[in-house]
């Protein structure tokens, strides 16, 4: 540390007596935005530092878990800024095909319409309106968490380079043969009419029926168990398991299927458990995934027994029923034949559910297109494996191996108008043309073009680079591809993380789409129970940042930031946060108000004092701890670190040890307001990442400077002093027995005690001007009765407590506590002797006295301390 002998300025500006961040945050916002400090320069020569944000729906509003992940990489981002990095944060939005379509074809209902009156032209053109008009709701509110995004740069999955982008791999995927249509079973929502993803799928416990029924008669029957009656109409075969004696006799026969004019085989296959039920399983492999694949086995027939809408489409009595009505009606049937072996209701069990409408998904036999996810996941896998991608926490690889190693073929098609239309004409002969970027569609009589399009995360698989503006090779590419790092949700790793990493490494030459992948875990409410308007605990963050400002928000999230884990959050937490930027905001004032500077430089280390060495080594520390949480993705060690440290230490402790230096005045105190400086200056830019806003107002009005957003990253200055902190310690150790001696005696912290202190020949004999201002502590006066004596560390201090306390009154309070502790002490005693007793108490009823039992002992130490500490007589 060296002295600088420029002259200490004048505060920037005086702040208010009180933080308004209504008054600061949205005009702040604006001014960062305007001087261009989140935008990213993709000609800079700085190193790049790159995240895109996982796109919101156009649809959606800011909720708690958006709030949560944008508070993390808005943290990585703005730090990564200050370190000198060019960075990029990638904003945009998704178009969200289901969600949207919904919310027009709504819109139109109103009016007495549907999106087959206006036809697909004029119904996209309306949902584009829509768009326009109502969409993205969320950027807004983003501004308002203070996303530093490139506002500049920002997307959308349907606009032009994206669409482009998305034509292009289609194109090159289709090309490769690695895109395909095939019949599969699919997720149907019968509501929504259209195929959805795995992740568009809730499931919920539902009270339903499970029926047990005999096909065929006599030594030729067998019972099979459905709580899907009404698929039945569709059976065409039973299975059961190789090995099982009791159905050997019938693999390879035939059986009548009832109700029906049809037998079905009994089919030998490994997957049936025999453990189960009654060990046999009927087989539709229309309607049922497992079914399918038994199906595809064995060579079986598929039937499709239900329409788009869900409605039996068979031939009989039951066509034209809902599938929930031809449930009833079948059992009923079945009954009546005879056929019912058992009925259990209700049978709670799990069903899919469409997550936009709440329909229950029906498992569908359907033409769809599909990629062949093969190649595109050993990629994927094995760019985790070698190291070129890590996963944050480490223990996620293994759910992502599990995942991406058993892939399945992925359905890429979506019965909708809203999204990209596949780009495949057919022929009026059987032709299939896939059309690419700038290619001319085949034209003639007979000719149309495939009416699905695309699922939305076919086109979010390409975000890394889509947005970049690929697939032409455009500055921006070579600047920010690979992105850095990737921040988001451990519940999309499978539905997000592997799509972008597979589409990556496949469209750009083997290089993944990031270096590193942090996933985090989901927000719930205090109690750990996940936030739901059903459940009635959903919150709204505009809410809580309209009330405590949006820095105590992020604060609160950050604390809860463990990676990979959930993090419950409740009110009080953001409102302890509220309390947290108060505390900055008081002791810089504090500090401003007594000539705190950082101007001048540090003077040199032998001519400042123990407390201010102390503090300058704890900040080094303190720097290079959160140095490394940062780049560990360690957000709430981290938070903590600095909560504790700017709280804590600066502001309970050195700020107040060095009221009496500034009292004192003299060099101490100049070099005290300058390390002082020197501290807040550090923390506010430590802190700074995770709450921005209260921070840059701070930090400006402390330095004088232009902003915090593009000042530099704070490094650890290596200056430790052991000794220094040592006697620090000793202080502190000193102060806090003889606070807790004066809060055992019922002395109010103000009020002021006569003592005399006996420092001489102990490090402390340096401190005593702030030992007695920080407890309280008058000189002795005429009179003065050593009624208490305190030996701390080394050193004694007397105090005179005789005017102070009604010594009589308090022994007797004192006493009377005690033996009433001693009594319960006695009593949890004699329980717990009891053996009796203890051979019927339950586990709990007797933890709950040994409890009793250890506070009674605890109580009895402390109170008996407290007695032998009082005056005399």
């Amino acid at each position: 540390m060296t002295e600088n002998s420029q002259q200490t300025p004048a505060p920037a500006s005086e702040l208010p007596t009180q933080y308004t961040p209504a008054d600061v945050e949205r005009p702040l916002y604006e001014r960062w935005v305007e001087r261009g400090y989140f935008e990213a320069d993709a000609k800079s020569e700085k190193p790049p530092y790159t995240i895109v944000i996982p796109p919101p729906n156009v649809t959606g509003s800011l909720h708690l878990g958006h709030a949560f992940e944008h508070t993390l990489i808005d943290a990585l981002t703005r730090r990564k800024r200050m370190q000198g990095h060019e960075t990029l944060w990638q904003p945009g939005m998704d178009h969200a095909g289901i969600a949207t379509q919904n919310k027009v074809e709504q819109q139109l209902a109103g009016e007495g319409k549907s999106r087959h009156d206006l036809g697909r032209e004029a119904f996209i053109a309306r949902v584009w309106q829509w768009k326009e008009e109502f969409g993205g709701k969320i950027l807004g509110q983003m501004r308002r968490l203070g996303d530093g995004v490139d506002w500049s740069r920002e997307r959308f999955t349907m606009d032009e380079g994206l669409s482009q982008a998305v034509q292009t791999i289609f194109k090159k995927l289709y090309d490769d043969e690695l895109i395909y249509r095939a019949e599969r079973i699919i997720n149907w929502c019968p509501r929504c009419l259209t195929a959805i993803s795995d992740i568009e799928v809730e499931y919920q416990d539902d009270d339903g029926e499970l029926v047990s029924m005999r096909y065929g008669d006599g030594d030729e029957s067998i019972v099979v168990a459905t709580t899907r009656a009404e698929t039945m109409l569709g059976d065409t075969a039973v299975a059961v398991h190789p090995d099982d004696e009791r159905y050997r006799h019938l693999i390879g026969k035939l059986i009548k299927l009832p109700l029906t004019d049809r037998s079905i085989p009994v089919v030998a296959d490994a997957h049936v458990d025999p453990e189960f039920g009654t060990g046999a399983v009927k087989v539709t492999p229309a309607h049922d995934p497992n079914d399918f694949e038994i199906g595809r086995r064995h060579d079986l027939p598929t039937l499709t027994v239900m329409d788009e809408r869900a409605v039996i489409t068979v031939p009989g009595p039951f066509e034209g029923l809902d599938r929930l009505e031809a449930r009833s009606a079948i059992v009923a049937a079945l009954r009546e034949d005879g056929r019912i072996v058992a009925e259990k209701r209700p049978y709670v069990h799990s069903v899919g559910h469409c997550s936009r409408c709440a329909t229950a998904v029906e498992p569908r036999l359907s033409m769809q297109w599909w990629v062949k996810v093969g190649p595109l996941a050993e990629a994927a896998s094995g760019a985790v494996r070698d190291g070129r991608v890590k996963i944050h926490p480490q223990e996620m690889e293994k759910r992502y191996f599990d995942w991406v190693d058993n892939l399945h073929d992925w359905c890429i098609s979506r019965q909708l108008w809203w999204g990209h239309r596949i780009p495949v004409w057919y022929g009026p002969e059987g032709q299939t043309v896939c059309v690419g970027p700038g290619e001319e569609p085949p034209a003639g009589e007979g000719w149309h073009q495939e009416t699905d399009v695309l699922d939305t995360w076919f086109s979010s698989a390409l975000w890394p680079f889509s947005t970049l503006g690929w697939p032409e090779r455009t500055e921006s590419v070579a600047k920010f591809y690979p992105n850095s790092t990737l921040v988001t949700g451990y519940d999309i790793l499978f539905f997000w993380v592997v799509r972008m990493m597979m589409f990556g490494l496949y469209a750009m030459d083997g290089t993944p789409p990031f270096s590193e992948i942090v996933l985090h875990g989901m927000v719930r409410d205090q109690n750990g129970k996940k936030m739901s308007k059903s459940f009635g605990n959903a919150v709204d963050p505009l809410d809580w940042m309209d009330k405590y400002g949006s820095d105590a928000l992020r604060f609160t999230l950050a604390r809860g930031a463990n990676p990979g884990v959930d993090v419950p959050i409740g009110e009080e937490w953001v409102q302890g946060s509220r309390n947290f930027t108060n505390k900055l905001w008081n002791a810089t004032r504090f500090a401003l108000m007594n000539g705190a500077t950082v101007e001048g430089g540090l003077p040199p280390a032998e001519r400042l004092s123990a407390t201010d060495r102390w503090i300058l080594s704890r900040l080094g520390e303190v720097t290079a701890q959160a140095d490394a949480l940062y780049d560990d993705y360690q957000f709430a060690k981290l938070s903590d670190l600095l909560f504790h440290f700017a709280w804590d230490e600066v502001f309970d402790w050195y700020v107040e040890l060095s009221k009496s230096v500034f009292q004192a005045g003299g060099q101490p105190a100049e070099d005290a307001r300058r390390v002082l400086g020197e501290v807040l200056d550090v923390t506010l830019r430590l802190l700074h990442p995770i709450v921005p806003f209260v921070t840059e107002t701070l930090w400006t009005t402390l330095t004088g400077r232009e902003s915090i957003v593009v000042t530099d990253w704070p490094v650890d200055s290596g200056f430790r002093d052991a000794a220094a902190e040592a006697e620090i310690a000793t202080l502190q150790r000193v102060i806090t027995e003889v606070r807790r001696f004066r809060g055992d005696q019922g002395l109010q912290p103000g009020q002021r005690v006569p003592a005399r202190l006996h420092l001489d020949g102990t490090a402390l004999a340096p401190h005593e001007p702030a030992i007695r201002q920080l407890l309280r502590l008058q000189p002795e006066g005429e009179g003065f009765t050593a009624t208490a004596t305190l030996p701390v560390e080394g050193a004694e201090v007397a105090l005179d407590l005789s005017g102070t306390i009604d010594v009589a009154a308090e022994r007797k309070r004192l006493t009377k506590d005690l033996a009433a502790a001693e009594k319960e002490k006695a009593q949890a005693e004699g329980k717990l002797g009891n053996e009796a007793f203890l051979g019927k108490a339950p586990e709990p009823v007797v933890e709950k006295i040994r409890g009793r039992l250890r506070k009674a002992e605890e109580d009895i130490v402390r109170l008996t301390g407290q007695l032998e500490k009082l005056p005399q007589g």
